[in-house]
């Protein structure tokens, strides 16, 4: 896949005539990026390793006509910055808990996607009553992280040297149809993958990965702290996740007695690859109602969902 979008442009290419407001504010130290739109019950979304506020977007729509959502670019992602000092467990977690006291005027839902879904349930071990509830996508943390070879292999060529053929591989191992995305999406596409790369060469989010993957992802949230959490939570995975297998998500919610949706025809990101049976797996949850129809009554993308 070719691209002429350069630097700076690409995000403001990409917010133009995006259904949210933009702003920058300092977190424990950390001077992030916000997303910010809709009226309602509050929602935060984080995303995964690597990504994004915008990755969010095919589901943010919808979510913003029922939810006043929150959408950061993680510490050093996309906009956001590291700030001074390393990326320990105890600072993202300051930084997460001064962002819902910031942009939420109740007890939020939050949401994580792989790293973000790993930030988000260590924080719910210890503030579950600074929420109203859990979701984790494809999270990390959830048991050791034992990618397919595969996926591996693919993620080590692509940090090791963040080259477009190497990004056209890592993407091909995150998606079922990375073609038929590119062909459905477009601009958008193209937009969304030229900045990610673009990002992938920043010094910035090269320092936050070798910070918060070995933190978050390489490192299993204890049992006991799984055990603690008392919000209501729930999983949501894609069946062929090859970053997160799903056998992970199936051992977490016969253990936890945690929701299970699992959304056919997609990989480590169901929002991304299937944005309406992921809606209605999260509505499910979250308890609102469906704007749009939820899913193709065909059966591509429906969800399947277990209740241990």
């Amino acid at each position: 896949m070719n691209t002429t979008y350069a630097g700076g442009d690409i995000r403001d290419r990409l917010l133009t005539g995006f259904p949210a407001t933009q702003r920058r504010v300092d977190l424990a130290g950390i001077p992030t990026a916000v997303l910010e739109g809709g009226d309602g019950p509050p929602l935060v979304l984080l995303h995964g390793p690597g990504e994004f506020a915008a990755t969010w977007a095919r589901v943010l729509p919808d979510l913003m006509e029922t939810h006043h959502v929150i959408v950061p670019d993680l510490p050093g992602h996309g906009a956001s910055e590291v700030g001074e000092g390393p990326l320990k467990a105890d600072r993202v977690l300051a930084w997460l808990g001064e962002l819902i006291e910031l942009t939420c005027t109740s007890r939020p839902v939050l949401a994580g996607h792989l790293l973000g879904g790993a930030v988000a349930a260590r924080y719910a071990c210890d503030h579950g009553d600074r929420l109203a509830r859990l979701v984790l996508v494809d999270t990390y943390g959830l048991g050791r992280f034992r990618p397919a070879p595969r996926f591996a292999l693919a993620m080590a060529r692509f940090l090791a040297r963040p080259t477009q053929r190497a990004q056209d591989r890592l993407m091909g191992a995150c998606m079922t149809d990375l073609d038929r995305l590119r062909e459905q999406l477009g601009e958008q596409m193209e937009l969304l993958e030229a900045y990610a790369l673009d990002r992938a060469r920043s010094p910035g989010q090269k320092a936050a990965l070798r910070s918060l993957m070995p933190e978050f992802a390489m490192t299993p949230i204890p049992s006991a702290g799984l055990a603690r959490i008392a919000v209501p939570t729930s999983l949501i995975f894609g069946r062929h996740d090859l970053q997160v297998r799903l056998r992970v998500a199936e051992a977490a919610s016969a253990r936890y007695g945690w929701p299970l949706h699992v959304i056919e025809d997609a990989a480590d990101d169901p929002a991304f690859e299937q944005p309406e049976a992921f809606l209605h797996a999260l509505r499910t949850e979250i308890g609102t109602p469906l704007h749009r129809t939820p899913y193709d009554h065909s059966g591509n993308g429906r969800p399947t969902m277990r209740r241990q």
